[in-house]
C-alpha cells in the first residue's frame, strides 16, 4: 500500500509540473535559471526542468531561513539515495522512487543555494560531482540487486551503468583536454527522470499485472515500466557516449590542424 501511495504522490507532482509547463508555454514565458544552461533536449525538455525549479522556490526560502548550507544538502542527498537502493533491491519501487526523488531534489537545491549565497567554489563543485556519481550508482545498484535472477535485465542495467558513467566521463575528459564538452542526450538529470519515473509506475502497473521473472527482455508484468526505462537509458546513454567521443576526437584533430 505504501508503494502505491508514493507512486500516486509522484504522479500527482509530475502532473503539476506538466500543468505549470503548459501555462508557461501558453503565456510565452522563457526559461531563466542559469543552472539549467546547456540542459534540456529531446529526451527531457528545458521547460519541464524550469517548471520544477519554480515549484521549489518556497523550499529554497525555508532552507535559507534555517541557514542550511549547500554542502549540508549535498551530504544529505546521499542518505535517501542509499535508502532508495535498499528499497528498490527488495522490490519496493514506489518507496524507492520517492526516496530517489528526494535525493534528486536535494541535489537541485544545493546548486540553487550555492548561487544564491555566492558560495560556489571548485572544492564545492568537486564534492557535488562526487556525490552525484554515488547517488546515481545507488539507484542503479538497487536495480542490479532486484534483477539479479533475470539475466537479460541484469545485463541491461549493467549497460545503463556503463553508458551513464561514460557520458559523464566524456564531458570530464573533454574539459581536461581543453576542448568544448559535446552536448548530447541522456545527461544525468535525464537519466534520473527516466529511471525514477519507471520505478514510480511499477506499483501502478501492479494493479493490472503481477510480478513475473524470467529470461525475456520485457515481461507483461508490473516491472514493465522500469524495464522499458532501463532499456531506453541503456541504449541512449551508450549511443550518446560513443557520439560524444567522436566529437571530442574531431575537436582535437581540428585543434591540431
Amino acid at each position: 500500500m505504501l508503494d502505491l501511495v508514493c507512486s500516486w504522490l509522484l504522479i500527482a507532482f509530475v502532473s503539476s509540473v506538466a500543468i505549470v509547463t503548459l501555462i508557461f508555454y501558453l503565456v510565452g514565458r522563457r526559461a531563466r535559471s542559469a543552472r539549467l544552461e546547456g540542459h534540456g533536449g529531446v529526451m527531457l525538455g528545458r521547460g519541464l526542468m524550469e517548471s520544477t525549479y519554480l515549484l521549489f522556490r518556497p523550499a529554497e526560502k525555508v532552507l535559507l531561513a534555517l541557514r542550511v548550507t549547500p554542502n549540508m544538502i549535498t551530504t544529505f542527498s546521499l542518505l535517501p539515495a542509499l535508502l532508495s537502493a535498499v528499497a528498490l533491491g527488495y522490490g519496493h519501487f514506489g518507496v524507492g522512487a520517492m526516496l530517489a526523488t528526494l535525493s534528486a531534489f536535494s541535489d537541485m537545491l544545493d546548486g540553487i543555494l550555492a548561487r544564491h549565497l555566492k558560495l560556489t567554489s571548485d572544492v564545492g563543485e568537486l564534492f557535488d560531482a562526487a556525490a552525484d556519481r554515488y547517488v546515481e550508482f545507488f539507484l542503479l545498484a538497487g536495480l542490479v540487486f532486484y534483477f539479479r535472477d533475470t539475466p537479460v535485465m541484469l545485463i541491461l542495467v549493467l549497460a545503463a551503468i556503463q553508458g551513464s558513467f561514460m557520458v559523464s566521463y566524456a564531458t570530464a575528459k573533454a574539459e581536461s583536454l581543453g576542448v568544448p564538452p559535446p552536448r548530447g542526450a541522456m545527461r544525468r538529470a535525464e537519466r534520473a527522470v527516466y529511471l525514477i519515473h519507471g520505478c514510480a509506475f511499477v506499483p501502478v502497473a501492479g494493479l493490472a499485472w503481477p510480478s513475473v521473472t524470467g529470461n525475456s527482455i520485457l515481461h507483461l508484468s508490473r516491472e514493465i515500466p522500469i524495464e522499458v526505462a532501463v532499456l531506453v537509458v541503456a541504449t541512449v546513454t551508450n549511443v550518446s557516449a560513443v557520439r560524444r567521443f567522436f566529437r571530442i576526437a574531431a575537436s582535437l584533430r581540428a585543434r591540431s590542424a
